[in-house]
């Protein structure tokens, strides 16, 4: 996640990241590329998701920090606002008109008209900002822990949390987020996993296992990580990324091959 920080990684995001996939608990999917799209490499994704045609996406880095609505097909930016470069962007939500954006240590979530990308209000909040995304009734977010925090769309507040485990083994490094029926996917920060979770007691539902799908000599260093899942509802289309990749994939799930 954030600024080069591989060496602070803690013993449990390390050992999930190189356990065999056969010692988690919940099943694991396999994918199908099944379509690609241009990604900027010059973007280090933090937030990542599809709307009405678009994708939008959060990036990250001082000096580097914005929010863009992106055309699929050229992977260009059809409007854009840059973040103060005091700021670190991590993960974005659109919640009815409006768009929020989130910062990594600042405490900031700046609330945007999502048309115009007009800056309307910001939210202030505790601990550090990771990814975002919702559910039909809140939005819920994480720290890079293995809590994922439920908040009130208006007023940013905690309503609820809960812990993420597979089985008994907790999960931590949470990243980005997207809600796809009824479960929430989560990126593993520094893996090419995304875990499906139960949003009602955190239970890891399964495992989608993305190895392989970015030729290692593609990635620009050791922080070029899987980091980005959108989902396209209503032609039920998954697609994910990473930090500064040149494509975006459009995948199905399908079963694991051993």
């Amino acid at each position: 996640m954030r600024l080069p920080r591989w060496f602070l990684c803690n013993a449990a995001a390390l050992l999930l990241t190189l356990a065999p996939i056969g010692c988690m608990a919940a099943p694991v999917s396999g994918y199908k590329v099944v379509a690609k799209y241009p990604h900027s490499t010059e973007s280090y994704t933090e937030g990542f998701f599809f709307l009405n045609g678009l994708f939008y996406e959060g990036t990250g880095r001082n000096g580097h920090s914005s929010l863009m609505a992106i055309q699929p097909e050229t992977g260009k930016p059809i409007q854009q606002v840059d973040l103060p470069a005091k700021y670190f962007g991590e993960g974005i939500v659109d919640w009815g008109p409006n768009i929020y954006e989130w910062t990594w240590q600042s405490h900031i979530c700046f609330v945007y008209d999502r048309f115009s990308l007009r800056q309307i209000k910001t939210f202030t909040y505790s601990g550090e900002g990771w990814g975002m995304t919702h559910t039909p009734t809140e939005l819920v977010t994480s720290d890079g822990t293995a809590t994922l925090r439920f908040r009130n769309p208006e007023t940013f507040a905690e309503t609820r949390h809960l812990v993420v485990r597979d089985g008994k083994e907790m999960i931590n490094e949470l990243n980005e987020l997207e809600y796809v029926k009824g479960e929430i996917y989560a990126n593993i920060w520094h893996s090419d996993r995304i875990a499906r979770i139960s949003p009602k007691d955190g239970q890891v539902l399964g495992w989608i296992d993305l190895e392989g799908i970015l030729p290692e000599g593609q990635k620009v260093d050791q922080e070029s990580v899987l980091n980005g899942i959108a989902y396209d509802a209503i032609h039920d289309r998954l697609f994910v990324t990473g930090k500064q990749w040149p494509a975006i994939f459009e995948i199905k799930l399908v079963p694991k091959t051993k």
